[in-house]
Formats: structure tokens, sequence, C-alpha cells
């Protein structure tokens, strides 16, 4: 089993910044990918801003020095073939789009030592939808995270049936070394454990939006009344971010593409992201 110190993130966004910084925290020599410089100079300040949340939910002595030394762990690419030149592992975490990921992969394929596990964090794509473009079909996984990762520390893991036990064994390691909860899942299903339920959940408020059976305030409203829960469905929607929500809807073609249709038109237009932007179904305070 190879015991994984060296780790490329490939995309800065909401979820990439936290798997990068989640890793780093814990010691792991990080290096943060993306298309551009001037996208990484955004994803600077979205990785300080994830120390003094660390601080701020008191995580794990954050506060006595460990979030801001986390940033020193953490080095900036936009050069994929430096980015990745020593990498024991390579997290995916682009836009969930099948071409990009292709294109993503058969470029991972030629810079990548051999060594390298690769990674992805698709949300709702099977890794034997993306496993031909890899490479090394052997060392090749899915390991899905999710939002708001120092609260929600699953990793859940889950391989395809060529990939070497000795692989998925290390990245479970690395789950745990990383401060995540390891769920390791036998069998490819797409949507993984967590997605499987929360999914559904999700589409059939975005129906109701959709039908125009409810605004979003009540349709959360209703939820958190009646299930106790501290957030409702469109609260979720903001956290996880529109972009990756419209991304979803339109991967599940003609069932998705009216919601698709209306958070482009009435929210993505308009700079309404979610919470990453400070407005989406709700508008949340500058921090």
């Amino acid at each position: 089993m190879t015991t994984i110190q060296n780790v490329t993130v490939l995309g800065t966004g909401v979820l990439g910044s936290q798997i990068a910084y989640q890793a780093a925290f814990h010691g792991i020599a990080v290096t943060a990918y993306d298309i551009s410089d001037e996208i990484l100079e955004t994803a600077k300040t979205r990785f300080a801003g994830l120390a003094d949340t660390y601080i701020a939910s008191k995580y794990e002595g954050a506060a006595e020095g460990k979030a801001t030394a986390a940033l020193d762990n953490i080095t900036y690419s936009s050069d994929l073939a430096t980015a990745v030149a020593n990498a024991d592992l390579v997290i995916e975490a682009v836009p969930e789009n099948l071409e990009l990921k292709r294109s993503t992969y058969e470029k991972l394929a030629k810079f990548a030592p051999a060594k390298t596990i690769f990674a992805t964090n698709s949300s709702t794509l099977l890794p034997s939808d993306i496993v031909d473009f890899t490479g090394r079909p052997d060392k090749f996984l899915a390991l899905h995270f999710a939002n708001q990762i120092w609260i929600h520390n699953t990793a859940e893991i889950m391989g395809t049936t060529q990939t070497d036990p000795e692989v998925f064994a290390s990245v479970v390691d690395y789950a745990n070394r990383t401060g995540m909860e390891a769920i390791e899942i036998k069998k490819e299903k797409a949507g993984y454990l967590l997605n499987s339920l929360l999914v559904p959940f999700l589409d059939a408020a975005a129906e109701l939006l959709v039908d125009g059976i409810a605004e979003p305030e009540m349709i959360d409203k209703t939820w958190r009344i009646g299930t106790g829960s501290p957030v409702g469905p469109f609260q979720i929607y903001d956290v996880v971010g529109l972009n990756t929500a419209y991304n979803i809807s339109i991967n599940q073609g003609e069932k998705g593409a009216a919601f698709a249709a209306l958070i482009k038109r009435d929210y993505i237009d308009k700079g309404k992201l979610g919470v990453i932007s400070g407005e989406g179904f709700y508008t949340y305070p500058a921090k």
C-alpha cells in the first residue's frame, strides 16, 4: 500500500478548494491547479477564507496556528504538467461535464508519473464513465466529498472492476489521515450513498418550483418545520452552488431541463451563484 503524501487538486472552485485545504490542514503537501493565474489569485483569497472558517468553527486546533500553517502547505500552478509532476494522488474536481473530464484525463495520462493515482470527485458520473480516458484503469477510482468538508466529513470511495485493491486501500488510508470518514462502497452506484439519498430530495423541490406549486422560501420552511431539519432544499442548493446544480440538471437530460433553464435565466445569468457569490435563492451577508 502506498502512503499518499503529495496531492494535486484540479479545480479551485467551492469544493475543490475545500478538498485542497482539508488535506493541507492535515499536513499533506498540496498543489492547487486551475486553468489561469487569475483564477488562482481568487483561490488564494478563498483559501484564506477557509482558514478563518476553520478557526471560527473551532476545528481541531485551528485557532492554535494550524489553520494559518495549512496555507503554507499549498502551492499553486496553472501548468498541468508542473502541477502533477510529483503527485501521489490527483483529485479531479472540474465541472460536471463529461467532455471536459475526458479532455482533462487525456492530458493527465500524458503528464502524470506512473505512480500517480487518479480520483474523480464527480457527483453524477460513474468511474466507469471516465476510466477509459485515464490510461491507468488500475489506478483510478472515485473519491467523493460533501460540501462544507470540515463539518460533513464523508469521503465516499468507489472503484471500478479494474481498480487495484491496493490503490483502493491507499485512498482509504489517505481519507482517514486527512480527517475524513472513509465510506467504502462495494460496487458502482450512481450518486454513491449520499447523493443517492440527497438528489431525489432536491429534484422533488426543483419540480415543485418549476411547476409553480410554491416559492423556494415556502418549500424550505415546510421542510424545516415538518422534519426538524436546520435547512431546506433551496438552502442546500445555495451551499452546493447553482453552477453545480445547473450542470447536474443538464446531465439529467429532459428530466432536469426545465430546472436548468430556470436557474440559468433567473439566477446564474444575473450573477446569483449561491453562497459563493453572496446571493442565490437567498441573500448572504458579506464576510
